[in-house]
């Protein structure tokens, strides 16, 4: 590809480029560049992870970038998931964490060699600077701005928080420096940590990142978040209504089992999901099911579609875009039942390879190991230790 090629796969179906100019000078360089994303390893990972941001990830490898993948034990245990024991975090992180977005990876029509996994706890071990560049991050960067910034851990301004949280966001920053990224992506909720990032870029003097041998601040990039499926907090919804401001409320949340799908959930568990969410007729200023129509399907399918229906119910109807879908529905052309239905038809044909994956006995051993270990966070009782990692008993909250 050329140059205008790889940013046009680089830039497609994301939400904000921060640092355009940064990454035109990175793709004429024709040096190694090198992508991150990073994830806390807590739940199950959602669907908005593993297609959203894994089919970005897709994107930038095929655009030339080393993909990294963070596996971010220590932010895990800061932020308290997974009842912040980090021996459960470390099953979790080094065994199914890993795995899904592997089978995920292949699922998109990649190859999952292609992905490099950084688990936090391995990479401090060895590099001793990362502690350093941290502090050279906090000193430039005042409390204030840290305080607003815990939003990136789910957490709001002004709550009763711990000292270690106030970490979180300068850790972020500095993972990014120490592993010499040239481009942070996340999802829109990371936003104010790579603002920060950038901020301080020409500042660091223990690991800055460089190209040509001349520090850069590092480009961030940012994909949508893919809704839950539930309805809004009020319905109807007020005239002055903006979906954009809610997003980070209404986002797919994993502690939402009913909101949020499982690329190995079974197909009546995702039919049931689809079926149960949010769509109201003609209502396209929130509409749940039109928004993954729009990320999920209409991304990958450039020609089109062909929604089946019986003759009864107006016989077939295709839509060239998804601007022809929501156009139709607006007017009753389209039904919600119709677009739920091709919608969990999708879905459910789209998961076959990762629900046969996690049908094999060891893998589903390993799904049956995280449910164990999720019923007893949550209902925080003890619980033994199993995989290979034999580190006794595990005691929740």
């Amino acid at each position: 590809m050329n140059i205008e090629q790889r940013l046009e796969l680089i830039k497609r179906n994301t939400e904000e480029v921060i640092g355009e100019k940064e990454l035109m000078v990175m793709l004429e360089s024709g040096q190694p560049l090198n992508h991150y994303i990073g994830f806390e390893i807590s739940g199950k990972p959602h669907i908005g992870q593993c297609l959203i941001c894994m089919q970005k990830v897709k994107d930038f490898h095929d655009a030339g970038f080393n993909v990294k993948i963070f596996l971010a034990d220590w932010h895990t245990w800061i932020n308290n998931k997974l009842g912040g024991d980090k021996k459960i975090i470390e099953e979790f992180g080094r065994g199914y964490f890993s795995e899904i977005f592997k089978i995920s990876y292949k699922m998109l029509g990649g190859n999952p060699n292609d992905l490099e996994f950084v688990y936090a706890s391995d990479f401090y071990a060895k590099k001793m600077s990362f502690w350093e560049t941290f502090v050279e991050v906090s000193k430039n960067v005042t409390l204030s701005r840290i305080q607003r910034s815990i939003s990136i851990m789910g957490k709001k301004e002004g709550e009763s928080i711990d000292l270690a949280t106030l970490m979180y966001p300068p850790m972020q920053v500095a993972d990014i420096f120490s592993m010499d990224i040239h481009l942070a992506h996340a999802g829109m909720d990371q936003r104010k940590a790579h603002v920060v990032m950038r901020d301080v870029a020409n500042k660091i003097k223990t690991d800055p990142v460089l190209l040509d041998g001349k520090p850069i601040k590092p480009v961030a990039i940012h994909n949508s978040l893919l809704p839950g499926l539930k309805a809004p907090a009020v319905w109807p919804l007020p005239d002055d209504f903006d979906a954009s401001n809610m997003s980070e409320d209404l986002k797919m949340s994993k502690s939402d089992p009913s909101g949020a799908i499982f690329i190995h959930d079974d197909p009546k568990q995702i039919r049931k999901k689809i079926m149960k969410g949010f769509c109201m007729e003609r209502e396209v200023r929130y509409n749940p099911i039109l928004k993954w129509m729009d990320m999920i399907i209409f991304t990958r399918e450039d020609n089109g579609i062909t929604i089946a229906r019986t003759e009864e119910h107006g016989g077939n109807i295709s839509c060239r875009d998804f601007k022809d879908l929501e156009g139709k529905f607006s007017k009753g052309d389209v039904h919600p039942i119709d677009v739920k239905n091709y919608l969990a038809d999708y879905l459910i044909n789209l998961f076959e390879p990762a629900r046969t994956h996690f049908e094999k006995p060891e893998n589903k051993k390993m799904l049956d190991r995280v449910e164990e270990i999720l019923f007893h966070v949550k209902n925080k009782k003890s619980t033994p230790v199993g995989g290979a990692h034999a580190l006794g008993t595990y005691t929740i909250g």
